[in-house]
């Protein structure tokens, strides 16, 4: 068996997983599916998100390929951010996991709260 199939700290793909499995880049991958949009319109759409995390997000996207970054040259400049061929790749096993997560999200609930209820007894 390889390393990489013990999620070894040193495997590239643990590195990938761990970038494009967080919350938010997956959250802008799937807002991006609807077409190019500039920064606030993308925090616009996920509630919570600070500017920082949001920033660092789509430089890690844009790094790993997954999405396109163009500077608009208007008055003001602006930056408009789309999703790429590769993105668009991801988008697939998002919408399965986000199917499981809503199919099965009552059963999770039970769990946590039978859980709760073992640890404060």
């Amino acid at each position: 068996m390889s390393l990489c199939q013990h999620f070894n700290a040193d495997c590239p793909s643990r590195s990938l997983f761990d970038q494009i499995a967080d919350k938010w880049s997956m959250m802008v991958l799937s807002v991006l599916d609807a077409g190019p949009m500039r920064f606030n319109s993308i925090r616009r759409h996920l509630e919570g998100v600070t500017q920082k995390a949001l920033t660092q997000c789509l430089r890690r996207l844009e790094r790993n390929g997954l999405i396109s970054r163009r500077i608009i040259m208007a008055s003001p400049i602006g930056v408009e951010y789309a999703i790429t061929p590769l993105g668009c790749s991801l988008l697939g096993p998002f919408q399965a996991l986000h199917a499981w997560t809503m199919e099965h999200l009552d059963e999770v609930g039970q769990a946590r709260q039978a859980f709760d209820e073992r640890a404060a007894a």
